[in-house]
Parts: C-alpha cells; sequence; structure tokens
C-alpha cells in the first residue's frame, strides 16, 4: 500500500510493534489498547513539537492503526444457526481498529467468537495504514482548534491526512476487489472509514460517540424529542429502571442526583441532534431527529452504522393511501417501495428488502401492549403492509395517473420519505430495521396534512407513538443477540465480524 501524500523525505516512526497470536480474547483486546493509545500520543506529541518550532522539522511523522489478523487453514463446521462469528473459507483475514475502548463489547465478542468456533489464535499488530493526524484527535477536538494558522498543504508535508480511497463502503456493499496475497476483510468498515464517521456524528448531533447506545429510534419531529426527553428524565430518577443517564446535545448529562450544566448548551441545535437514555452497558436507546426525507436519512444511518447498532426503527408519519385508514392509525411496514434514490448506486434496485420477523414481531407486540388491544382487535388501529418512500415531498401536485398507478401496483398502504432509506441501508449495514408510521393525512382521498384537521384520536396515537417504538426496543434487548442479528442480513461471502 502506498501513501502518496507525504513527500520523500525521513518519516520519524514508533518502535514495530509485530503480530502475536492471542488464545484469550481479553489479552487480544489489551494489546490493541495498548498500540492504539501509543501511537495516537506519539502523532499527538509530535504534532504538538511541530507548532511550538521556529522552523519546520526535517522530517514527517508516522504511526500506523493496529490490526487484527485471523488465519484459517482449512474447513471447518460452523454451528449454523450463527449469522455471525466466523470465516467462510479457509484463508487470511484482517482488519484495521481504531478506538478499542470504544468497541471494547463488539471487540470482544467478536475475537471471543474467532477463537472459539475455529478453535486457532487470533493475531494483533500493526498494520500498515497511517492513522491520519485529524483522526488522532477525538470528540470535540480539532486540529484547527490547537493549530489555527495551520496550512494544509504544509501539514500534508509532515503528517497522513484522511485519504477517501481507503475509506470507501466497498466491503458492505459487496463491491470490494481484493487482491492476490492481501488479506481479505474481516470486519465490515475499516479503522479510516470508522474514524470518518465518529467525527460526522459529532458534526452532525453535538454528541460524542461514546453515548450512542446499541437501540436506536429515528424520528424528525420535535414532539416526539420532548416526549423521549420526558420520558428518560423519569426512567433516570427510577432506581428500577436500568437507565443511568439521559445525554443531550452538547453532551449535557442528566443523572438521578445532577442535573446538567446548561452552559454548555449548543448556541443552536446541529442538523441532526441526538438523545441518549443510556444503560451502563451500552444497551440503551438513542433518539435522533434527523430532519425530513431520504438524503437526511442516509447520512446519519451512514455514521451510526460503524458503531454495530443492535437495532433501529424509524418512527415518523405517512400519507395513509387505502380509505378504510383513519389519521392516527398505524403502519408497519412489511416492505418497501424505493423511490427515494439516494441509495440506488450503492444498493440496486432489484435487491429486495426482506421483512425482519424479529423486528416485525416486537412491533406489532409493542403496539398491542401500549394501546392495550390484541389479535384482531389490533387491526382496528394498525395495518402491516408495504410502505413506499419518495424523495418528492409535493408528488401530490403531480399528475396523479403515473403515481397512483404505481402506488396500487404495489399494494402499498402508506407513503413517506425516510422509511425506505432506513430500511435499505439497514439491509446494506447488516443492522436489524424496522418501521412504524402514523397516518397523518389521506391525499388521495381529500384529507390533506393542514392544521386544525387532528382529531381526538390522532392526538391519542401520535402521544402514545413514541412509547411503542421505546417498548419494541426494550422488547428487542430482552433477546439473545444471536437470534436478533438476523440471517437474512448476511451474504454467502461475508466478513466474520458483525
Amino acid at each position: 500500500m502506498t501513501h502518496r501524500h507525504l513527500p520523500p523525505k525521513a518519516i520519524s516512526t514508533p518502535e514495530h510493534i509485530a503480530f502475536a497470536a492471542y488464545s484469550d480474547a481479553e489479552k487480544a483486546y489489551e494489546q490493541l489498547v495498548y498500540i492504539y493509545r501509543r501511537n495516537i500520543e506519539f502523532i499527538r506529541t509530535g504534532f504538538q513539537n511541530f507548532i511550538n518550532r521556529d522552523s519546520e522539522p526535517g522530517f514527517s511523522i508516522r504511526a500506523y492503526y493496529p490490526a487484527i489478523r485471523l488465519r484459517v487453514t482449512d474447513h471447518k463446521e460452523i454451528d449454523s444457526r450463527l449469522s455471525y462469528g466466523y470465516a467462510t473459507e479457509p484463508g487470511i483475514y484482517s482488519t484495521t481498529i481504531t478506538h478499542p475502548e470504544l468497541f471494547k463489547s463488539y471487540l470482544l465478542e467478536q475475537i471471543s467468537l474467532l477463537i472459539k468456533n475455529h478453535g486457532i489464535e487470533i493475531e494483533v499488530g500493526e498494520s500498515k495504514t497511517p492513522i491520519p493526524l485529524h483522526f488522532s484527535f477525538s470528540g470535540d477536538q480539532y486540529v484547527e482548534g490547537v493549530y489555527t494558522d495551520a496550512n494544509n498543504l504544509i501539514l500534508r508535508n509532515y503528517f497522513d491526512v484522511p485519504d477517501l480511497a481507503i475509506m470507501d463502503d466497498a466491503i458492505v456493499n459487496g463491491t470490494l476487489k481484493t487482491e492476490a496475497n492481501i488479506p481479505e476483510p474481516l470486519a465490515p468498515f475499516t479503522a479510516p472509514r470508522i474514524d470518518y464517521s465518529l467525527h460526522r456524528l459529532q458534526h452532525y448531533t453535538a454528541t460524542a460517540a461514546e453515548h450512542f447506545q446499541s437501540f436506536v429510534l429515528f424520528t424528525n419531529y420535535q414532539f416526539y424529542v420532548d416526549a423521549f426527553c420526558a420520558k428518560a428524565r423519569e426512567l433516570v430518577h427510577d432506581t428500577n429502571s436500568g437507565y443511568s443517564e439521559l445525554v443531550e446535545p452538547g453532551n449535557l448529562v442528566t443523572t438521578a442526583t445532577s442535573t446538567p450544566n446548561t452552559t454548555g448548551q449548543p448556541v443552536r441545535l446541529p442538523q441532526m441532534p441526538a438523545y441518549h437514555l443510556k444503560r451502563a452497558d451500552g444497551s440503551g436507546i438513542t433518539l435522533v431527529n434527523m430532519g425530513v426525507g431520504p438524503s437526511n436519512a442516509k447520512t446519519i444511518t451512514d455514521h451510526i452504522a460503524v458503531l454495530r447498532p443492535s437495532a433501529w426503527i424509524m418512527l415518523g408519519h405517512c400519507a395513509g393511501l387505502r380509505n378504510t385508514q383513519r389519521l392516527g392509525d398505524y403502519v408497519l411496514a412489511h416492505g418497501y417501495v424505493r423511490d427515494d434514490h439516494v441509495l440506488d448506486a450503492d444498493l440496486p434496485l432489484w435487491v429486495p428488502i426482506p421483512p425482519l420477523a424479529e423486528v416485525q414481531v416486537a412491533l406489532e407486540q409493542a403496539v398491542a401492549q401500549v394501546s392495550g388491544l390484541d389479535g384482531w382487535e389490533l387491526k382496528r388501529i394498525m395495518r402491516t403492509g408495504t410502505v413506499a418512500s419518495i424523495d418528492n415531498r409535493n408528488w401530490e401536485l403531480r399528475d396523479h395517473d403515473e403515481p397512483v398507478q404505481r402506488l396500487s401496483q404495489s399494494r402499498a398502504i402508506g407513503l413517506d420519505m425516510e422509511s425506505a432509506t432506513i430500511a435499505a441501508n439497514g439491509f446494506r449495514f447488516r443492522v436489524p430495521y424496522g418501521t412504524l408510521l402514523c397516518v397523518s393525512d389521506k391525499p388521495l382521498h381529500g384529507e390533506l396534512k393542514l392544521p386544525g384537521m387532528a382529531t381526538d384520536f390522532y392526538r391519542t396515537q401520535v402521544n402514545q407513538h413514541l412509547f411503542i417504538g421505546m417498548r419494541a426496543l426494550e422488547i428487542l434487548r430482552e433477546m439473545p443477540r444471536e437470534r436478533l442479528q438476523s440471517r437474512k442480513l448476511r451474504s454467502f461471502i461475508e466478513t466474520a465480524f458483525k
């Protein structure tokens, strides 16, 4: 691998750490942490020395990401109920690692499964992929904040900078072309790709990646955020709830015994503010107000996916397409018409997005529990069927012949702008997904979304919609992790890591 952005000159690096074999996941993890911490500190120290100098140094600064390597020498029968945790073919597999402490539980699980399922040791050492200077800072730290007069052209002479050529989505898209004598990918994302998204998450949500929980709700309504925060504060103060903190934009923390210092509150909300109802083991609930449209839906899921969440669910409103639906009825998506276009290049339209039984059942159970209805009675307020997502909010203004025919042929029962994108990116990134929408208008039947049209029934349904989503994620959390990670999400050519 070449690193074209450093001009030829002497390069200063920390002492090389060769790969060593480990049969204990904890020991392997500790070595990852050691290599990463040492190398990050090397870059930061070099940068500090650089900005303190009166003249430019005669050498460049470089340090490398740690890596995990697996050598599988023969075929081995693996428990076929598992969807991850093993290599499908003999060969050498490798992945670079960043922020190992942020991914501790994830890494320990993946490493343990590899050792157990293959009965062999895994190797940990230094990769040949440099850590970019910008990625050696984390959270709300930035190179520009330390070196305000930084000239990128000068920095490029002495430090590695982010290289888009090595941080694409070829692995998850199934388009990676591996070369002879180059290890196959062990994980769905490389370290530079993860670092890129961690910085983007801080930018878009105004919360640090460490606060994100493994169960995620997406919405685009502020009153859902208000309801979530109010409920979260109740749960944090309930010692039996299992929830310990609420973290809001600006990393403002509320606990059972303290309230946040609002001086750290952002002057204005970020583009996609995130709110985290935390549990000690990271299995709490994150709510993201992602705004409107499929582009936003793709953007935020592109980045949250690197955190390897256990599941995500879309809670939004939709146009009801059946005359028998009422404003406030729920729509449980069982299929999707992808007319949003933002993922066409990454996930071709001919790829089906299947319903995931575990998520579907959890959502239906949650609706029953929160509404108090069950069985046949549940059909009074909820329909299961196809949801169409479009990229034109004012589709009603087009000639009706074409859209109405397409919607009729697809048997769609609801139409929105984000659900298919959330589901399709969940499928693409192997993250379990689901959708529960609330009918807010019926444009094909003369009921447009206009002020003052809300009925008491509609208000009731909207008020309980958020709690249904939260309850569904709690049901999913109670499932064994192996069961939740559906085999429908995995190809016959897959990375061993989830």
